[in-house]
């Protein structure tokens, strides 16, 4: 959905223009540093960064080699539909670049060690210039739809990502921080514990069917619940989609459950076995 990007990778300031007004500074200041699970990028550097793929449960509509194929300097396209919030792969500074040639409106976040991961096709820029965010935090929203404000060249609604080396060189972050494209399964099915692969899988299945535009995280929070309980009105939930789940939310979640196998009683009381009911359902492969 492409075309070459040969856009600015931001390495100089630039002013924002066209920004949401109803944006706030954000003040999350997060540390650099070493952190479990951090990436080493390569031989000489004697740090890691705390960076991964906010992107992994999207499927890849453009690959690294396509991008080099047509004679753009590299890149990675993630179909994302116009809207999808953009987490930030780690903590770091936000640059906006606005019509930044092919790539369009552009967010570069700089990480320590001088590394780069940069957002293209962008619908709207939610943070001034200079904001620090930590890991996950939103950075803007995803366009790419041909001919709109600040798609660039795209011809299609996607996200276009890649990372660059302090030396200004784009490499694929698929290299460094894995995340192909698809979701591992869950061992809840196996052991009834809700853990974060569970819930990424959840957050998935409720980008695909429910409106969630948060991040792929396995962190579940007010967003994932209002999706969760929007989702559940077909099985039966009847109160407020507020984000707060409480026993009508989870009975109606035991009733999709009791279709995998959980045959328990419907109390809304999860417990192990109506986690392995739901995880059943979540672990189906249309949620990769």
């Amino acid at each position: 959905m492409c075309e070459n990007h040969e856009a600015d990778d931001g390495r100089k300031n630039r002013s924002r223009t066209g920004m949401s007004r109803r944006t706030l500074l954000r003040g999350s200041v997060n540390t650099f540093g070493l952190a479990a699970g951090g990436v080493l990028f390569s031989a000489g550097t004697a740090r890691a960064l705390d960076i991964y793929n906010p992107f992994s449960a999207y499927q890849i509509t453009g690959s690294w080699q396509e991008h080099l194929d047509r004679g753009s300097l590299g890149g990675i396209d993630y179909g994302t539909g116009v809207g999808t919030a953009l987490p930030a792969a780690g903590a770091g500074v936000v640059i906006n670049i606005p019509y930044n040639g092919t790539g369009g409106h552009t967010v570069t976040i700089t990480h320590s060690d001088g590394y780069r991961t940069q957002y293209m096709h962008l619908s709207e820029f939610l943070l001034p210039d200079g904001t620090s965010v930590g890991k996950g935090d939103i950075v803007g929203r995803s366009g790419g739809a041909a001919g709109a404000p600040g798609s660039g060249s795209s011809t299609g609604p996607h996200v276009h990502w890649h990372l660059i080396t302090p030396g200004g060189t784009r490499v694929n972050p698929l290299n460094y921080l894995g995340g192909g494209g698809g979701l591992p399964k869950t061992s809840t099915e196996q052991d009834g514990v809700p853990g974060p692969v569970m819930w990424q899988r959840t957050q998935n299945w409720l980008r695909i069917e429910s409106g969630y535009t948060g991040p792929i995280d396995g962190i579940p929070g007010p967003n994932t619940y209002a999706a969760l309980q929007r989702n559940m009105r077909d099985w039966g939930y009847t109160g407020p989609v507020d984000g707060v789940p409480g026993p009508n939310t989870w009975a109606a979640v035991q009733r999709l459950a009791a279709v995998h196998g959980y045959t328990g009683p419907i109390d809304g009381a999860m417990g192990p076995n109506s986690w392995r009911g739901f995880s059943r359902f979540i672990n189906q492969d249309r949620w990769d």
